[in-house]
Order: structure tokens, then C-alpha cells, then sequence
């Protein structure tokens, strides 16, 4: 392998993968980014690619190819040279024993790498039936629910985002929870998604690397598609693939509440501001928030026997009966910092029952929060 690159883009491909090569050395050779180069018309490109077996990404970039190749050396290290290099175009070449030879300007270094074919398979998809969907409109969706999904590998089936078509409105949902939050979010995507007529479940990791290549162009429409337990994303020269997590995920709208007795909109500002003093003088490990409302306001207060109180009141338009309930902090501040909207509107039952979160201008985007026993 043979070839010239301009540096940027060398850099911008190589810091793309750098959050999908494995890092637990489970593999070693998974921490390698594969380097392919090919001629191709009157020059050539270079493909990138990294796998962690469950997500892999491909993107091509044209390059000045005299000898076609590949190789496979350390992503990280790979990365940090080229970073460190001047804005000059880079010279990659295949020494002997599989070493990489960098050359831009007068700075040379030689990287030890492996054979290509020792790389493993990347994850296949046919990409039969992709359609073309806004990245914005995907991107948006993806921000305002992945933040719900659970952590916690034991419930591997919450470990991602569900993905489902909605017959009666013609919209695609996205549902997120982890048992002690849920989040949700219905837009139109204008095309029919083939391949999930039961939903699928996308893992969390593989939607934080499609949410970054949305953001990183979204000057053009996304393909994407589903086909048996794997998902494909292409926007221009870059390919995601994914793994989608096998099992059921669980009936969500059981734990949407139906029945609401109190309902209050509130500065969505004021209440993140709010919480943030409060929270301050919390339990450190339940973030314990109380919230009162009263005639005319709410009161959030907090208090931990080893620090003290802390109290703050907000005005709001309410009368009637009033309501004490409490909250994991965190969890309300989480959905409060994807509402987007200048107005929340805050749905109560009873101080046990799930409260509803969702901006005051849309009601296709909603979120539901577990209350706390205090």
C-alpha cells in the first residue's frame, strides 16, 4: 500500500472511529483501525473502518493511490500522530514486516501494524430496503430520548432506544426508559421504515455514534434501514452498521399515566435553575428534590442532616388542592435539558404516581418520571 492524503481529511475519518474501536482488549487487533486503499478511475481512496463487533463504520476518502493495500495499526496512536502533524498532505506506505511508514513535511514515523486479513469480518448488510430520512428530525429524536435508556447491563433489552411505526398517525416513535424514568418522542419522517413491523431496540452505544455523524453533517438526507437483527446508516461516505439488541422490549404504555388531577406550566428555565440551587443541599446519593405546589406557587425544597436545608419558590398560575411530591433531581433535570421549549407543563395524580413532563407547545414529545418516598 501506497498513497498521499490531504491531513484533513486522514484526521477527520481517523477521529470519527476513535469511540467505536474496542478498548477492553478483549481483541487486541479490535483497537486497530483497517486501512484499505484502492485504485479507482484516475486516482483512488482510502477506506477506514473499526469494529467492536456489535457496531462497525466504514468511510472512504479519496487519496493519490500508487499501490493498492492494507493494513491495520493502533487507532489511538494512529490518530494522535496525524493530529500532531503539519496541514501538509500525509504520505502513507506499507514497509516491510507490516510497518506504516508517516511521512508529511520533514517528520517521519514508522508504526507497527497488523495484516489486514487478520482484521475481523465487519458487520454485513444488504441495505435492500433503505430510505432517506432528515438528519435533523432523526438527530432531535435521538437527543431527546437516549438519555432515558438504562445503564445497567442486566436489563439488556432497556440497554437502547425502540424504535416503532405508529399505523393510526403514519409516525415513527422512539421510547427510552430505565424502570425509574421513560422518555418518548413521535415525529414524521416522511417514508414508510420496512424491516421493524414488531420494532426494533438500537443499542445506546450506536446511537450516540449515529447522533455524532448526524451532527456532524447534516447537509444531506440519511439512508437508513433495518434488516433481521442489524440496522445500516449511510450518510455520504460514511457507513454505520449496528447490531440490534435481540428480546422484547416492555410494554411502555402501561406506566404512562392516564389519570391526572393536577396540571401546571411552569418556566422551563426558572425550574432548571430552580432545582440546580435546591439540589445543592440534597442527599448526595437520592438527589431527593420535594416539590409543593401551592396556591399560586411552587416551593422545591431539599434538606440533608449533615449539610442543611435548602428551599426556593417559583410563581405559577395554580389554585385548588394542593400537592407534595418528590423526585430524583438528576432524572428531572435530564428531561428538563431536552425539552427545547420556553414552557413545561407538569401533570400530577398523587405523590406516588408517575408525573408527566413534556413542553407546553408539544405534545408529541413527552416524558415520565418516577416519584421518591421521602
Amino acid at each position: 500500500m501506497k498513497l498521499t492524503i490531504e491531513k484533513h481529511d486522514l484526521q477527520r475519518g481517523l477521529g470519527r472511529i476513535q469511540s467505536v474501536v474496542e478498548k477492553r482488549n478483549t481483541m487486541p487487533i479490535l483497537a486497530d483501525v483497517l486501512m484499505q486503499a484502492r485504485k479507482e478511475k484516475n486516482s483512488g481512496v482510502l477506506e477506514l473502518a473499526a469494529t467492536d463487533l456489535e457496531i462497525g463504520i466504514r468511510s472512504v476518502h479519496e487519496a493519490d493511490v500508487n499501490k493498492a493495500g492494507g493494513l491495520t495499526v493502533s487507532a489511538k496512536k494512529f490518530f494522535e500522530i496525524v493530529r500532531e502533524l503539519p496541514d501538509e498532505p500525509v504520505q502513507l506506505e506499507v514497509a516491510k514486516e507490516a510497518y506504516l511508514t508517516i511521512t508529511c513535511g520533514r517528520a517521519t514515523f514508522s508504526v507497527a501494524g497488523n495484516a489486514a486479513e487478520e482484521y475481523p469480518t465487519l458487520p454485513s448488510f444488504s441495505a435492500k430496503g433503505t430510505v432517506s430520512v432528515s438528519p435533523l428530525v432523526l438527530s432531535d429524536m435521538i437527543e431527546r430520548t437516549v438519555y432515558a435508556a438504562s445503564t445497567d447491563e442486566t436489563r439488556y433489552n432497556l440497554n437502547g432506544v425502540y424504535l416503532e411505526s405508529l399505523p393510526d398517525t403514519g409516525k415513527i416513535r422512539m421510547v427510552a426508559t430505565d424502570g425509574h424514568r421513560l422518555a418518548y418522542v413521535d415525529r414524521e419522517l416522511g417514508v414508510k421504515l420496512d424491516g421493524f413491523s414488531q420494532g426494533v431496540i438500537i443499542p445506546r452505544k450506536a446511537l450516540a455514534e449515529l447522533k455524532r455523524l448526524l451532527d456532524e453533517d447534516a447537509g444531506e438526507d440519511l439512508e437508513l434501514g433495518f434488516e433481521g437483527n442489524s440496522g445500516l446508516a449511510r450518510l455520504g461516505p460514511v457507513t454505520l452498521v449496528m447490531r440490534l439488541i435481540e428480546g422484547e422490549f416492555p410494554n411502555y404504555r402501561q406506566v404512562i399515566p392516564d389519570e391526572i388531577v393536577h396540571t401546571v406550566t411552569i418556566s422551563t428555565e426558572g425550574l432548571v435553575r430552580s432545582l440546580r440551587r435546591v439540589v445543592l443541599l440534597s442527599n448526595e446519593r437520592s438527589r431527593a428534590v420535594k416539590l409543593e405546589l401551592r396556591e399560586n406557587e411552587i416551593c422545591l425544597t431539599s434538606n440533608n442532616p449533615d449539610l442543611g436545608e435548602a428551599q426556593d419558590v417559583l410563581d405559577i398560575d395554580f389554585a385548588g388542592e394542593g400537592i407534595s411530591i418528590a423526585f430524583n433531581a438528576r432524572y428531572l433535570l435530564d428531561c428538563l435539558a431536552v425539552v427545547k421549549a420556553k414552557e413545561i407543563r407538569l401533570a400530577l395524580k398523587d405523590p406516588l404516581s408517575p408525573t408527566r413532563v413534556s413542553p407546553a407547545d408539544d405534545d408529541d414529545v413527552l416524558a415520565v418520571v418516577m416519584p421518591m418516598r421521602l
